[in-house]
């Protein structure tokens, strides 16, 4: 059964104001903005509220009745900014969350209220938490998004409506609790409808005909009668292990500890659905709600957790603890299959090619993604573009690479500009300049000519060679087009030999 819990914060952005000016605290001030020529009322805080100044009124009116009321100039879209903040928070305690404008929240909490000893302690853990930070918060857990919504607003602060019992727990709330227009709401309590039980079960034909397709809808919503669906804040990886801590975690072995356990819960589902994990992303929730994370890649899939922990433990000593990590997750955003030929390299004496693909893994780990790199070969003819990278061992090419001429162990992304002295027309340079660097030629073997493809694109050929000066470093070289004695051909080094 899908259980939801929606988050109300009934000060939003006067809660936010006060955390920042500790001397709102606990004073009457509202924040306001222009509209049609007059400052409205766009939140107040609660003190405000107690002497009857609430959003929607004029500011003028609001001093006449309190002349010391502090007023504050409202940003265009704070609150969005606000609950987008707050919600990234959330993903704490679940992974699909929603915002709610203009201020609330709404969590997909299915499956994850044990993880916190229960949903009286999830929703009591998270409400203390966000008034820790100085948010007032109104929470509601229950099988229906819109039956959470109305508790949440309309309720005791913190309701917990038991499986199947949302049409009690709505039973004697406002029409308002049903998030209906305005108009929709005031025409039912000019006809004596102000509360839910006295046209529940009214039927819906009448009620469509009577009050519009919006009141029979977000009832039948409310119920569990119509279908309602999140859009999450973030993407849910379908690959996702959650761990939350009873204390707050401080130390590397700890972190260490808590990292091993979810890549054996990870690694124990790759293993009853046949993949392995591709690129991982270690998250680490912090208690003053600060979220640090780092990633790794593997070579091939894996779902080895003794490998996959070598990958993520350089990471761990980047973290920063402070006060604690409160919750840890960890997601798999790219996975393979495994085939039955690689799952049998580890049941086998064939396991160097694993291996391999394993010290690749914890050197890329330890220097970056990008200081490893393996290429196929492909059908061109330029030296640069005759090669791809790859992002697996296991990617085969069905064109062999080309050993019968001498290649650079190194291959500049594209050829460099130098300056080259030649004695004779298709002679090698005697002498050439690099990067302010004069090398003098002492041997040299060639040229050998290579074409564009003239299907592809046109331009020169190049005649590269293989020099080597007076101190033994070997270079690849070419000129571009033929020689020309007006106009003078241009030499370029496109590589270095071991």
């Amino acid at each position: 059964m899908p259980r939801y819990t929606a988050i109300w914060f009934p000060f939003l952005l006067t809660d936010y104001t006060a955390r920042k000016k500790p001397e709102y605290r606990r004073q009457a001030f509202v924040i306001a903005a222009p509209e049609r020529g007059r400052m409205v009322v766009k939140a107040a805080s609660q003190e405000a509220v107690r002497l009857g100044i609430v959003p929607g009124k004029v500011v003028a009116d609001c001093r006449a009745l309190y002349p010391e009321l502090d007023v504050l100039e409202a940003e265009a879209g704070k609150e969005v900014v606000l609950l987008k903040a707050l919600g990234e928070w959330c993903i704490g305690y679940t992974p699909s969350v929603a915002l709610d404008p203009p201020d609330g929240l709404l969590l997909d909490s299915t499956g994850c209220a044990h993880l916190w000893g229960g949903e009286e302690a999830y929703t009591r853990v998270i409400q203390q938490r966000l008034a820790g930070y100085g948010y007032q918060v109104h929470i509601a857990m229950a099988d229906t998004l819109g039956a959470a919504w109305a508790l949440a607003r309309f309720g005791k602060g913190r309701d917990i409506i038991a499986t199947g019992h949302q049409r009690e727990a709505i039973h004697n709330l406002s029409p308002a609790a049903l998030r209906l227009e305005p108009e929709v709401t005031e025409r039912l309590k000019k006809l004596g409808l102000d509360r839910i039980h006295r046209f529940i079960d009214m039927p819906r034909s009448v009620l469509r005909r009577r009050f519009g397709a919006s009141l029979p809808l977000r009832l039948g919503q409310a119920l569990g009668q119509e279908p309602e669906f999140l859009l999450p804040l973030q993407p849910v990886e379908p690959y996702q292990e959650r761990l939350p801590c009873l204390e707050p975690i401080c130390t590397a072995t700890g972190i260490g500890m808590a990292l091993e356990r979810l890549l054996e819960m990870l690694c124990q589902r790759f293993e009853r659905e046949g993949v392995g994990l591709r690129s991982g992303i270690f998250k680490a929730y912090r208690i003053d709600g600060d979220i640090q994370q780092f990633s790794i890649g593997t070579g091939h899939p894996s779902r080895n957790p003794v490998h996959l922990y070598r990958l993520f433990a350089p990471g761990i000593e980047k973290l920063e603890p402070a006060l604690g990590f409160e919750l840890f997750v960890l997601e798999a955003p790219h996975t393979e299959e495994v085939t039955a030929s690689q799952e049998a390299l580890w049941e086998t004496a064939f396991r160097n090619d694993t291996r391999v693909s394993e010290l690749v893994d914890r050197i890329t780990a330890r220097i970056g993604n990008k200081g490893v790199r393996r290429y196929l070969p492909v059908e061109r003819h330029w030296p640069e573009a005759s090669i791809r990278p790859t992002a697996s061992l296991q990617e085969k090419s069905a064109l062999p690479w080309r050993n019968d001429l001498p290649r650079p162990v190194y291959l500049l992304p594209q050829p460099e500009t130098i300056e080259a002295t030649v004695r004779l027309p298709d002679y090698p340079p005697l002498l050439f300049r690099y990067k302010g660097e004069i090398h003098t030629v002492d041997k040299a073997d060639g040229p050998e000519r290579i074409e564009q493809e003239w299907w592809l694109q046109s331009g020169q050929y190049r005649d590269y060679y293989v020099v080597e000066d007076e101190k033994g470093a070997r270079f690849w070289v070419f000129r571009s087009g033929p020689y020309d004695p007006e106009n003078r051909p241009k030499w370029y080094l496109h590589g270095f030999f071991a």
